[in-house]
C-alpha cells in the first residue's frame, strides 16, 4: 500500500469488522496493566510539554500484522497523536528493518503507549508468520486450521492473525460447532454413539465432527453419520488409510502433534485440512521496535 496521509488518530475508525468495544475494553485493561499509576520514567527524564516523532520499524522477515491496534492504543493514550500508516496488515516485509509506521506528538504520551502497542504487534505478526509458512508447506493440497489454543482474551485478534498469513478459522468456541472429543466419547459410551446423540440433539445445522483414533473408530463415525472426521494423533501411514477408507464419504481433518517439521508429511496423505494448535500457542513473536526523535513530526 502507499503511505497514507498523516491523520488525527484518535480520527481513525476501526477496520470494518472489528469488535471495536470489545478491543477498547482489553486495550484498555492492558495500558492499565502497564501504566499503573503513571510512567515514572518520562516524567523524570522528559521535559513537560516535549514533543516527538517516532517510527515503527519490522526488524526482520515476517507478515505484518495487528497495525490498527497499535494505532487504537495510542489513541486510547492521546487521541491528539498524528499517525501514518507506511504499511497494511499482510505487508510481507523481507528487507528488514522496515518502517511501517510513523507517529507524532507528545513524548510522554508516544511512550506511554510503545509497549502495549509493540507486544500486540509483534505477537500478531508472529502468529501471521508462523501460518504464511504452514500455507506455504501446504501449497493448496489441504487448508491450514487453528484451534482454540489461543491466548485467553485474545482470541479473535489471534484468529484475525491466522487468517492475515493466510490460514482459515475452526470454530470460534464451544457454541458454534459441534466437535466431540474424547471425553465426549467416554460419557457417550464410544463415537457412534456420541455422533447420534450429537445429530439427535445438537442445534439444527451445525455439522457434526468427532475424533478419531483409529480405523475402528473411523468406521464408527461414517456409519452414524459424522460429516466431519478428526484423525487425532495418526502417524503419515495411519493418516493415508484412513483417508482411503473414508473414500471422500466426510470431510478429514489431521490432528495432533502437527509441526513445521512433518506438515508436509501430513498434507501429503490427502487429509482435507491439519488443524495446528502451535499456530497460535508457540508462534515466536517477530521483533518490532519503536525508535524516537525529540521534535519534528509526521
Amino acid at each position: 500500500m502507499q503511505a497514507a496521509a498523516p491523520q488525527r488518530v484518535g480520527a481513525l475508525p476501526w477496520p470494518p469488522g472489528w469488535p471495536g468495544p470489545r478491543l477498547d475494553a482489553l486495550l484498555s485493561a492492558a495500558l492499565g496493566e502497564d501504566l499503573g499509576s503513571g510512567d515514572v520514567t518520562s516524567e523524570a527524564c522528559l521535559a513537560g510539554g516535549q514533543r516527538a516523532r517516532a517510527v515503527l520499524l519490522v526488524k526482520q522477515p515476517g507478515v505484518l500484522a495487528g497495525l490498527p491496534l497499535a494505532a487504537r492504543v495510542f489513541a486510547l493514550v492521546d487521541p491528539d497523536l498524528t499517525w501514518r500508516a507506511l504499511a497494511g496488515d499482510g505487508r510481507v516485509i523481507t528487507a528488514s528493518p522496515e518502517a511501517v509506521a510513523e507517529v507524532a506528538g507528545g513524548a510522554h504520551a508516544i511512550l506511554a503507549a510503545e509497549r502495549v502497542a509493540l507486544n500486540l504487534v509483534q505477537r500478531l505478526s508472529g502468529i501471521a508468520t508462523l501460518t504464511a509458512r504452514c500455507v506455504e508447506v501446504a501449497a493448496g493440497r489441504a487448508d491450514i486450521l487453528d484451534t482454540r489454543k489461543t491466548t485467553p482474551g485474545l482470541r479473535w485478534l489471534e484468529r484475525y492473525a491466522v487468517r492475515v498469513g493466510g490460514g482459515r478459522n475452526h470454530r470460534f468456541g464451544l457454541s458454534d460447532g459441534i466437535l466431540i472429543k474424547d471425553n465426549h466419547v467416554r460419557a457417550a459410551g464410544g463415537v457412534g454413539a456420541a455422533v447420534r446423540l450429537a445429530r439427535s440433539r445438537g442445534p439444527q445445522g451445525l455439522r457434526v465432527e468427532v475424533e478419531c483414533t483409529d480405523l475402528a473408530e473411523v468406521e464408527e463415525a461414517l456409519a452414524a453419520g459424522a460429516e466431519l472426521i478428526l484423525l487425532d494423533n495418526m502417524d503419515p501411514a495411519q493418516l493415508t488409510a484412513a483417508v482411503g477408507r473414508i473414500a471422500g464419504r466426510a470431510r478429514t481433518e489431521a490432528s495432533g502433534g502437527v509441526h513445521l517439521g512433518n506438515l508436509a508429511a501430513v498434507v501429503a496423505t490427502g487429509v482435507d485440512a491439519v488443524s495446528m494448535g502451535m499456530l497460535t500457542h508457540s508462534a515466536p513473536a517477530l521483533d518490532l521496535s519503536l525508535e524516537l526523535q525529540l521534535g519534528g513530526a509526521v
